[in-house]
Protein backbone atom coordinates (compact mmCIF):
# COMPACT_ATOMS: atom_id res chain seq x y z
CA UNK A 1 0.00 0.00 0.00
CA UNK A 2 1.20 3.66 -0.74
CA UNK A 3 0.56 6.57 0.78
CA UNK A 4 0.28 9.90 -0.60
CA UNK A 5 0.31 12.82 1.79
CA UNK A 6 -2.71 15.50 1.13
CA UNK A 7 -2.50 18.64 2.79
CA UNK A 8 -5.54 20.60 2.86
CA UNK A 9 -6.32 23.52 0.28
CA UNK A 10 -5.29 26.37 2.17
CA UNK A 11 -7.63 29.16 0.45
CA UNK A 12 -10.57 26.46 0.60
CA UNK A 13 -9.94 25.24 4.17
CA UNK A 14 -9.64 28.66 5.73
CA UNK A 15 -13.23 29.08 3.72
CA UNK A 16 -14.48 26.23 5.32
CA UNK A 17 -12.94 27.60 8.61
CA UNK A 18 -14.54 30.67 8.45
CA UNK A 19 -18.31 28.65 8.35
CA UNK A 20 -18.43 27.53 11.94
CA UNK A 21 -21.16 29.61 13.19
CA UNK A 22 -19.47 31.95 15.28
CA UNK A 23 -21.64 35.34 16.15
CA UNK A 24 -19.93 38.74 16.23
CA UNK A 25 -19.72 38.87 19.92
CA UNK A 26 -19.09 35.13 20.92
CA UNK A 27 -15.90 35.91 18.15
CA UNK A 28 -15.01 38.65 20.34
CA UNK A 29 -15.28 36.49 23.93
CA UNK A 30 -13.04 34.37 22.01
CA UNK A 31 -10.12 36.64 21.69
CA UNK A 32 -11.00 37.57 25.34
CA UNK A 33 -10.37 34.42 26.73
CA UNK A 34 -6.86 34.57 25.45
CA UNK A 35 -6.30 37.51 27.65
CA UNK A 36 -7.57 36.03 30.41
CA UNK A 37 -5.04 33.10 30.19
CA UNK A 38 -2.81 35.97 29.36
CA UNK A 39 -3.47 37.31 33.02
CA UNK A 40 -4.46 40.44 31.79
CA UNK A 41 -6.26 42.85 34.30
CA UNK A 42 -7.85 44.76 31.94
CA UNK A 43 -8.87 44.52 28.48
CA UNK A 44 -9.47 47.03 25.51
CA UNK A 45 -11.84 47.32 22.40
CA UNK A 46 -11.70 49.86 20.49
CA UNK A 47 -14.04 49.90 17.71
CA UNK A 48 -13.83 52.97 14.45
CA UNK A 49 -16.71 52.78 11.41
CA UNK A 50 -14.32 55.06 9.25
CA UNK A 51 -12.95 55.55 7.01
CA UNK A 52 -11.99 51.96 7.29
CA UNK A 53 -13.75 50.09 9.80
CA UNK A 54 -11.66 47.71 12.21
CA UNK A 55 -11.98 46.54 15.63
CA UNK A 56 -8.42 46.64 17.91
CA UNK A 57 -8.45 43.90 21.40
CA UNK A 58 -5.97 45.34 23.18
CA UNK A 59 -4.74 43.70 26.53
CA UNK A 60 -1.86 43.74 29.20
CA UNK A 61 -0.96 40.86 29.88
CA UNK A 62 2.23 39.16 29.48
CA UNK A 63 2.89 39.00 25.75
CA UNK A 64 4.50 36.41 23.40
CA UNK A 65 7.90 36.47 21.89
CA UNK A 66 8.05 35.88 17.77
CA UNK A 67 8.62 32.20 18.47
CA UNK A 68 5.42 31.82 20.36
CA UNK A 69 3.30 34.62 18.56
CA UNK A 70 3.93 32.34 15.22
CA UNK A 71 3.20 29.41 17.00
CA UNK A 72 -0.34 30.60 18.19
CA UNK A 73 -1.03 31.88 14.95
CA UNK A 74 -1.23 28.16 13.83
CA UNK A 75 -4.20 26.76 13.32
CA UNK A 76 -4.66 23.52 16.05
CA UNK A 77 -0.94 24.60 17.57
CA UNK A 78 -2.33 23.29 20.45
CA UNK A 79 -5.18 20.57 19.78
CA UNK A 80 -7.86 19.21 21.97
CA UNK A 81 -6.09 15.86 23.23
CA UNK A 82 -3.18 17.74 24.69
CA UNK A 83 -2.78 18.44 28.44
CA UNK A 84 -3.57 22.16 29.34
CA UNK A 85 -3.41 24.21 32.54
CA UNK A 86 -6.01 24.09 35.19
CA UNK A 87 -6.97 27.56 33.85
CA UNK A 88 -6.77 27.86 30.09
CA UNK A 89 -9.95 28.88 28.74
CA UNK A 90 -8.71 27.16 25.14
CA UNK A 91 -9.06 23.68 23.73
CA UNK A 92 -9.05 23.30 19.79
CA UNK A 93 -6.30 25.85 19.43
CA UNK A 94 -8.39 27.68 16.26
CA UNK A 95 -10.30 29.85 18.40
CA UNK A 96 -7.78 32.92 17.62
CA UNK A 97 -7.94 32.39 13.87
CA UNK A 98 -11.02 31.04 13.38
CA UNK A 99 -12.90 33.35 15.65
CA UNK A 100 -11.36 36.27 13.99
CA UNK A 101 -11.55 35.20 10.25
CA UNK A 102 -15.19 34.42 10.73
CA UNK A 103 -15.67 38.31 10.93
CA UNK A 104 -13.12 39.73 8.71
CA UNK A 105 -10.45 39.06 5.81
CA UNK A 106 -7.30 40.28 7.63
CA UNK A 107 -6.39 39.14 11.02
CA UNK A 108 -3.16 41.30 12.75
CA UNK A 109 -1.89 40.24 16.29
CA UNK A 110 1.25 42.24 17.73
CA UNK A 111 2.59 41.16 20.58
CA UNK A 112 4.90 42.83 23.28
CA UNK A 113 6.55 40.83 25.65
CA UNK A 114 8.57 43.45 27.74
CA UNK A 115 11.65 43.71 25.42
CA UNK A 116 10.55 42.64 21.76
CA UNK A 117 7.94 43.82 19.75
CA UNK A 118 6.56 41.67 16.79
CA UNK A 119 3.66 41.77 14.82
CA UNK A 120 1.68 38.63 12.41
CA UNK A 121 -0.54 38.54 9.70
CA UNK A 122 -3.07 36.10 8.43
CA UNK A 123 -4.64 37.87 5.12
CA UNK A 124 -6.98 35.88 3.21
CA UNK A 125 -6.34 37.27 -0.08
CA UNK A 126 -2.84 36.79 0.09
CA UNK A 127 -3.66 33.06 1.02
CA UNK A 128 -5.76 33.11 -1.92
CA UNK A 129 -3.48 34.29 -4.42
CA UNK A 130 -0.42 32.04 -3.41
CA UNK A 131 -2.68 29.16 -2.43
CA UNK A 132 -0.45 28.54 0.78
CA UNK A 133 -0.69 28.62 4.52
CA UNK A 134 0.94 31.46 4.26
CA UNK A 135 1.08 34.30 7.75
CA UNK A 136 2.94 37.53 6.91
CA UNK A 137 5.42 38.89 9.58
CA UNK A 138 5.51 42.44 9.42
CA UNK A 139 8.60 44.74 9.73
CA UNK A 140 9.02 47.49 12.56
CA UNK A 141 7.75 49.95 10.38
CA UNK A 142 4.50 47.98 9.47
CA UNK A 143 4.13 47.80 12.93
CA UNK A 144 4.38 51.24 13.61
CA UNK A 145 1.54 51.81 11.15
CA UNK A 146 -1.04 49.88 13.19
CA UNK A 147 -3.45 51.69 15.13
CA UNK A 148 -3.25 51.52 19.07
CA UNK A 149 0.59 50.06 19.27
CA UNK A 150 1.15 52.82 20.95
CA UNK A 151 -1.12 52.40 23.45
CA UNK A 152 0.70 48.68 23.74
CA UNK A 153 3.76 49.91 23.87
CA UNK A 154 2.45 52.40 26.68
CA UNK A 155 1.19 49.00 28.63
CA UNK A 156 4.96 47.63 28.94
CA UNK A 157 3.66 44.47 27.44
CA UNK A 158 0.65 43.09 25.84
CA UNK A 159 -1.30 41.85 23.22
CA UNK A 160 -3.10 43.58 20.33
CA UNK A 161 -5.42 42.11 17.85
CA UNK A 162 -6.58 43.88 15.00
CA UNK A 163 -9.66 42.85 12.91
CA UNK A 164 -9.56 44.73 9.60
CA UNK A 165 -11.70 44.16 5.85
CA UNK A 166 -15.08 43.07 7.12
CA UNK A 167 -16.85 41.01 4.93
CA UNK A 168 -19.12 37.97 6.65
CA UNK A 169 -19.91 40.19 9.84
CA UNK A 170 -21.46 43.11 7.44
CA UNK A 171 -22.82 40.60 4.78
CA UNK A 172 -25.84 42.02 3.03
CA UNK A 173 -25.85 45.46 4.62
CA UNK A 174 -26.22 48.57 2.73
CA UNK A 175 -24.19 50.80 6.10
CA UNK A 176 -21.45 48.54 7.21
CA UNK A 177 -20.21 51.12 9.08
CA UNK A 178 -23.50 51.17 11.23
CA UNK A 179 -24.01 47.47 11.24
CA UNK A 180 -20.22 47.48 12.78
CA UNK A 181 -21.51 49.33 15.49
CA UNK A 182 -24.79 47.63 16.54
CA UNK A 183 -22.61 44.39 16.07
CA UNK A 184 -20.34 46.06 19.29
CA UNK A 185 -23.68 47.34 21.04
CA UNK A 186 -24.54 43.37 21.05
CA UNK A 187 -21.25 42.32 22.18
CA UNK A 188 -21.07 44.66 25.36
CA UNK A 189 -24.29 42.54 26.20
CA UNK A 190 -22.84 39.53 25.94
CA UNK A 191 -19.64 40.02 27.26
CA UNK A 192 -21.24 41.47 30.66
CA UNK A 193 -22.86 38.20 31.01
CA UNK A 194 -20.01 35.69 29.54
CA UNK A 195 -17.56 37.42 31.79
CA UNK A 196 -19.59 38.46 34.50
CA UNK A 197 -18.10 36.71 37.26
CA UNK A 198 -14.42 38.13 36.00
CA UNK A 199 -15.97 41.31 35.92
CA UNK A 200 -17.11 41.36 39.17
CA UNK A 201 -14.00 39.26 40.84
CA UNK A 202 -16.54 37.14 42.08
CA UNK A 203 -15.45 33.68 43.71
CA UNK A 204 -12.09 34.77 44.78
CA UNK A 205 -10.99 34.62 41.35
CA UNK A 206 -9.01 37.44 39.64
CA UNK A 207 -10.84 40.34 38.57
CA UNK A 208 -11.14 41.64 34.96
CA UNK A 209 -11.81 44.77 33.70
CA UNK A 210 -13.07 45.41 29.92
CA UNK A 211 -14.03 48.79 27.97
CA UNK A 212 -15.24 49.53 24.72
CA UNK A 213 -14.55 52.54 22.94
CA UNK A 214 -13.93 53.65 26.68
CA UNK A 215 -16.70 52.63 28.71
CA UNK A 216 -16.62 50.21 31.11
CA UNK A 217 -18.77 47.42 30.78
CA UNK A 218 -20.78 46.20 33.76
CA UNK A 219 -20.97 42.78 35.18
CA UNK A 220 -24.53 41.03 33.93
CA UNK A 221 -25.33 38.70 37.12
CA UNK A 222 -28.13 36.55 35.86
CA UNK A 223 -28.84 35.02 39.35
CA UNK A 224 -29.13 38.37 41.17
CA UNK A 225 -27.62 37.07 44.18
CA UNK A 226 -27.55 40.13 46.21
CA UNK A 227 -31.30 40.71 45.83
CA UNK A 228 -32.83 40.08 48.75
CA UNK A 229 -35.60 38.20 47.61
CA UNK A 230 -33.62 35.59 45.75
CA UNK A 231 -33.16 32.22 47.58
CA UNK A 232 -29.80 30.33 47.52
CA UNK A 233 -30.48 26.79 47.63
CA UNK A 234 -27.77 24.01 48.92
CA UNK A 235 -24.71 23.84 46.73
CA UNK A 236 -24.13 20.25 45.25
CA UNK A 237 -20.54 18.64 44.31
CA UNK A 238 -19.90 15.79 42.75
CA UNK A 239 -17.00 14.19 41.18
CA UNK A 240 -16.51 12.85 37.93
CA UNK A 241 -13.37 11.07 36.80
CA UNK A 242 -11.50 12.21 39.53
CA UNK A 243 -12.63 16.46 38.77
CA UNK A 244 -15.60 18.20 40.53
CA UNK A 245 -18.76 19.38 38.79
CA UNK A 246 -20.54 22.07 41.61
CA UNK A 247 -24.08 22.99 41.32
CA UNK A 248 -25.48 26.11 43.16
CA UNK A 249 -28.90 26.06 42.47
CA UNK A 250 -30.89 30.06 42.95
CA UNK A 251 -34.45 31.07 43.03
CA UNK A 252 -35.20 34.63 41.44
CA UNK A 253 -37.50 36.51 43.01
CA UNK A 254 -41.21 37.46 41.43
CA UNK A 255 -40.95 39.48 39.45
CA UNK A 256 -43.23 42.16 41.61
CA UNK A 257 -40.80 42.15 43.49
CA UNK A 258 -38.12 43.34 40.78
CA UNK A 259 -37.14 46.56 39.98
CA UNK A 260 -36.42 47.67 36.26
CA UNK A 261 -33.16 47.44 36.92
CA UNK A 262 -33.46 43.84 38.11
CA UNK A 263 -35.08 43.15 35.16
CA UNK A 264 -32.57 43.80 32.91
CA UNK A 265 -30.44 42.13 34.90
CA UNK A 266 -32.12 38.78 34.89
CA UNK A 267 -32.81 39.34 31.24
CA UNK A 268 -35.40 41.78 30.01
CA UNK A 269 -38.96 41.57 30.61
CA UNK A 270 -38.96 39.28 27.68
CA UNK A 271 -35.97 37.14 28.71
CA UNK A 272 -37.58 35.42 32.15
CA UNK A 273 -38.83 32.58 30.82
CA UNK A 274 -36.31 31.79 27.96
CA UNK A 275 -32.81 32.17 30.11
CA UNK A 276 -33.73 29.78 33.25
CA UNK A 277 -32.35 26.95 33.23
CA UNK A 278 -28.47 25.90 33.42
CA UNK A 279 -25.64 27.87 33.41
CA UNK A 280 -22.90 26.37 32.64
CA UNK A 281 -19.09 27.35 33.72
CA UNK A 282 -16.01 26.29 32.32
CA UNK A 283 -12.95 27.69 34.55
CA UNK A 284 -15.42 30.78 35.41
CA UNK A 285 -16.35 31.70 32.16
CA UNK A 286 -19.79 31.41 30.91
CA UNK A 287 -20.60 28.35 28.06
CA UNK A 288 -23.80 27.87 27.07
CA UNK A 289 -27.02 28.81 29.44
CA UNK A 290 -30.89 29.14 29.37
CA UNK A 291 -31.65 25.28 28.77
CA UNK A 292 -32.53 22.24 31.06
CA UNK A 293 -30.91 19.72 28.82
CA UNK A 294 -33.70 18.51 27.89
CA UNK A 295 -34.27 17.19 31.03
CA UNK A 296 -37.72 19.76 32.02
CA UNK A 297 -39.46 21.85 29.91
CA UNK A 298 -39.45 25.71 29.95
CA UNK A 299 -42.19 26.53 31.60
CA UNK A 300 -43.86 29.35 32.98
CA UNK A 301 -43.48 28.18 36.56
CA UNK A 302 -40.10 27.28 36.48
CA UNK A 303 -39.08 31.11 35.30
CA UNK A 304 -37.29 31.82 38.20
CA UNK A 305 -34.88 29.08 38.09
CA UNK A 306 -31.50 29.27 37.21
CA UNK A 307 -28.63 26.61 38.31
CA UNK A 308 -24.78 28.10 38.66
CA UNK A 309 -23.09 24.61 37.24
CA UNK A 310 -19.24 24.90 37.61
CA UNK A 311 -16.89 22.51 35.26
CA UNK A 312 -13.21 22.56 34.84
CA UNK A 313 -11.11 21.88 31.60
CA UNK A 314 -10.52 18.34 32.37
CA UNK A 315 -13.81 17.05 31.30
CA UNK A 316 -13.85 19.08 27.85
CA UNK A 317 -14.58 15.31 26.56
CA UNK A 318 -17.22 14.49 28.08
CA UNK A 319 -19.33 17.90 27.83
CA UNK A 320 -18.81 17.68 23.89
CA UNK A 321 -17.59 21.15 24.15
CA UNK A 322 -17.67 22.45 20.72
CA UNK A 323 -15.17 24.67 19.06
CA UNK A 324 -16.84 27.96 19.63
CA UNK A 325 -17.11 27.23 22.81
CA UNK A 326 -20.85 28.40 23.47
CA UNK A 327 -21.95 24.59 23.33
CA UNK A 328 -22.14 21.70 26.14
CA UNK A 329 -23.62 18.94 26.72
CA UNK A 330 -23.73 16.65 30.37
CA UNK A 331 -22.80 13.46 30.57
CA UNK A 332 -24.30 10.62 31.88
CA UNK A 333 -23.15 10.59 35.27
CA UNK A 334 -23.78 14.67 35.57
CA UNK A 335 -27.57 14.50 34.01
CA UNK A 336 -28.77 11.85 36.93
CA UNK A 337 -27.77 14.59 39.58
CA UNK A 338 -29.15 17.00 37.14
CA UNK A 339 -32.23 15.63 37.15
CA UNK A 340 -32.33 15.65 40.83
CA UNK A 341 -31.86 19.16 41.60
CA UNK A 342 -34.19 20.41 38.50
CA UNK A 343 -37.14 18.17 40.51
CA UNK A 344 -36.34 20.12 43.26
CA UNK A 345 -35.60 23.60 42.37
CA UNK A 346 -38.79 23.19 39.86
CA UNK A 347 -41.41 22.85 42.98
CA UNK A 348 -39.46 25.80 44.94
CA UNK A 349 -39.82 28.02 41.71
CA UNK A 350 -43.52 27.08 41.28
CA UNK A 351 -43.94 27.68 44.54
CA UNK A 352 -42.54 31.44 44.97
CA UNK A 353 -44.53 32.02 41.46
CA UNK A 354 -47.82 31.05 42.56
CA UNK A 355 -47.58 32.85 45.65
CA UNK A 356 -45.28 36.06 45.09
CA UNK A 357 -43.31 35.69 47.95
CA UNK A 358 -45.78 37.44 50.85
CA UNK A 359 -43.85 38.48 53.70
CA UNK A 360 -46.85 38.58 56.10
CA UNK A 361 -47.35 36.26 58.62
CA UNK A 362 -49.45 33.89 59.72
CA UNK A 363 -52.58 32.97 56.81
CA UNK A 364 -53.77 35.10 54.45
CA UNK A 365 -57.22 35.86 53.66
CA UNK A 366 -57.30 35.69 49.84
CA UNK A 367 -59.73 37.68 47.64
CA UNK A 368 -59.49 35.01 45.02
CA UNK A 369 -59.66 30.86 45.35
CA UNK A 370 -57.72 28.72 43.41
CA UNK A 371 -59.74 25.88 43.02
CA UNK A 372 -58.53 22.05 41.88
CA UNK A 373 -61.00 20.59 39.71
CA UNK A 374 -61.28 17.24 37.58
CA UNK A 375 -59.86 19.15 34.13
CA UNK A 376 -57.38 21.76 35.19
CA UNK A 377 -58.02 24.94 38.09
CA UNK A 378 -61.00 27.16 38.41
CA UNK A 379 -60.84 30.43 40.42
CA UNK A 380 -63.60 31.93 42.63
CA UNK A 381 -63.82 35.07 44.44
CA UNK A 382 -64.05 34.31 47.97
CA UNK A 383 -67.06 35.01 49.60
CA UNK A 384 -65.90 34.79 53.43
CA UNK A 385 -63.51 37.57 52.49
CA UNK A 386 -64.20 40.34 55.52
CA UNK A 387 -65.52 43.01 52.56
CA UNK A 388 -67.57 40.65 50.54
CA UNK A 389 -69.54 38.78 53.89
CA UNK A 390 -69.91 42.77 54.93
CA UNK A 391 -71.63 43.95 51.80
CA UNK A 392 -74.17 40.29 51.41
CA UNK A 393 -74.86 41.13 55.30
CA UNK A 394 -75.87 45.11 54.36
CA UNK A 395 -78.22 43.74 51.61
CA UNK A 396 -81.43 42.56 51.85
CA UNK A 397 -82.15 38.98 50.07
CA UNK A 398 -82.83 41.03 46.91
CA UNK A 399 -79.61 42.64 47.12
CA UNK A 400 -77.45 39.15 48.14
CA UNK A 401 -79.31 37.60 44.55
CA UNK A 402 -77.87 41.01 42.91
CA UNK A 403 -74.30 40.82 44.12
CA UNK A 404 -73.95 37.03 43.73
CA UNK A 405 -74.96 37.25 40.12
CA UNK A 406 -71.98 40.01 39.65
CA UNK A 407 -69.57 37.76 41.46
CA UNK A 408 -70.54 35.43 38.87
CA UNK A 409 -69.63 37.10 36.22
CA UNK A 410 -66.90 38.54 37.41
CA UNK A 411 -65.67 34.86 37.61
CA UNK A 412 -67.00 33.74 34.39
CA UNK A 413 -65.06 36.39 32.26
CA UNK A 414 -62.16 36.22 34.53
CA UNK A 415 -59.70 37.04 31.11
CA UNK A 416 -57.29 33.75 31.84
CA UNK A 417 -55.55 33.98 28.32
CA UNK A 418 -54.88 37.37 28.02
CA UNK A 419 -53.38 37.32 31.82
CA UNK A 420 -51.42 34.14 31.19
CA UNK A 421 -49.74 35.94 27.70
CA UNK A 422 -48.91 39.15 29.37
CA UNK A 423 -46.85 37.03 32.36
CA UNK A 424 -45.59 35.12 29.69
CA UNK A 425 -44.47 38.35 27.86
CA UNK A 426 -42.72 39.37 31.42
CA UNK A 427 -45.46 42.45 30.65
CA UNK A 428 -46.08 43.76 34.40
CA UNK A 429 -49.73 43.69 35.03
CA UNK A 430 -50.22 46.72 36.67
CA UNK A 431 -53.08 48.07 38.97
CA UNK A 432 -55.43 50.82 37.50
CA UNK A 433 -54.29 53.33 39.95
CA UNK A 434 -51.14 54.56 41.68
CA UNK A 435 -49.61 54.63 44.91
CA UNK A 436 -51.20 57.11 46.24
CA UNK A 437 -54.59 56.41 45.30
CA UNK A 438 -54.01 52.64 47.15
CA UNK A 439 -52.89 54.47 50.31
CA UNK A 440 -56.58 56.74 50.25
CA UNK A 441 -58.43 53.58 49.38
CA UNK A 442 -56.93 51.34 52.12
CA UNK A 443 -57.56 53.99 55.10
CA UNK A 444 -61.41 54.28 53.41
CA UNK A 445 -61.77 50.67 53.33
CA UNK A 446 -59.96 50.06 57.07
CA UNK A 447 -62.14 53.00 58.25
CA UNK A 448 -65.30 52.05 57.21
CA UNK A 449 -65.32 48.45 58.36
CA UNK A 450 -63.96 49.91 61.55
CA UNK A 451 -66.77 51.88 61.60
CA UNK A 452 -69.18 48.86 61.18
CA UNK A 453 -68.07 47.49 64.33
CA UNK A 454 -69.74 50.13 66.40
CA UNK A 455 -67.30 51.19 68.58
CA UNK A 456 -66.56 47.60 69.77
CA UNK A 457 -62.66 48.32 70.49
CA UNK A 458 -61.98 44.68 71.22
CA UNK A 459 -63.51 44.14 68.02
CA UNK A 460 -61.56 46.95 66.45
CA UNK A 461 -58.03 45.89 67.57
CA UNK A 462 -59.13 42.26 65.82
CA UNK A 463 -59.46 44.05 63.01
CA UNK A 464 -56.32 46.27 62.83
CA UNK A 465 -54.01 43.10 63.78
CA UNK A 466 -56.02 41.06 61.14
CA UNK A 467 -55.30 43.69 58.12
CA UNK A 468 -52.11 42.52 57.73
CA UNK A 469 -53.09 38.83 56.44
CA UNK A 470 -55.95 39.90 54.65
CA UNK A 471 -56.12 40.77 50.57
CA UNK A 472 -55.09 43.73 49.31
CA UNK A 473 -54.01 45.09 51.96
CA UNK A 474 -51.34 41.94 52.75
CA UNK A 475 -49.83 43.23 49.33
CA UNK A 476 -49.31 46.93 50.48
CA UNK A 477 -47.57 45.84 53.82
CA UNK A 478 -46.37 49.65 54.25
CA UNK A 479 -49.41 51.32 53.52
CA UNK A 480 -51.44 48.86 55.74
CA UNK A 481 -49.26 50.10 58.54
CA UNK A 482 -49.75 53.66 58.19
CA UNK A 483 -53.30 52.68 57.77
CA UNK A 484 -53.93 51.07 60.92
CA UNK A 485 -51.32 53.49 63.13
CA UNK A 486 -53.31 56.29 61.60
CA UNK A 487 -56.60 54.53 62.82
CA UNK A 488 -55.25 53.75 66.61
CA UNK A 489 -53.49 57.60 66.85
CA UNK A 490 -57.33 59.01 65.77
CA UNK A 491 -58.78 56.48 68.56
CA UNK A 492 -56.62 57.79 71.36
Amino acid sequence: MREVILPPSAPAMLDSLRALGYSFEAAVADIIDNSIVAQASHVDIQFRPQPHPYLAILDDGHGMSEDQLVEAMRHGGIGPNRQRDSADLGRFGLGLKTASLSQCRKLTVVSYDGNFLSAATWDLDRVEKSGEWVVGILDPAEIDDLPHVTDLKANGKGTLVLWQDFDRATAGETDPGSALGTLVDLTRDHLALVFHRFLSGSDGGGRLSIAINNASVLPLDPYLSRHRGTQALPTETLRVEGAEVVLRPYILPHLSRMSKEDLVLAGGEDGLRRNQGFYVYRNRRLITFGTWFRLLRHEELTKLARVQVDISNDLDHLWALDVKKSRAHPPEAVRLVLQRVVERIAGTSRHVYRFRGRRSPGEVTHVWHRVTVRDGVSYQLNRGHPLVSALFDALDDQGDARLEQLLRAIELTLPTDAIYADMASERRVQPSFDDNEVAIYLTDVARRMSAALAGDSAAIERLLDSLAQMEPFSSHPAATQRVVEGIRNGRQ
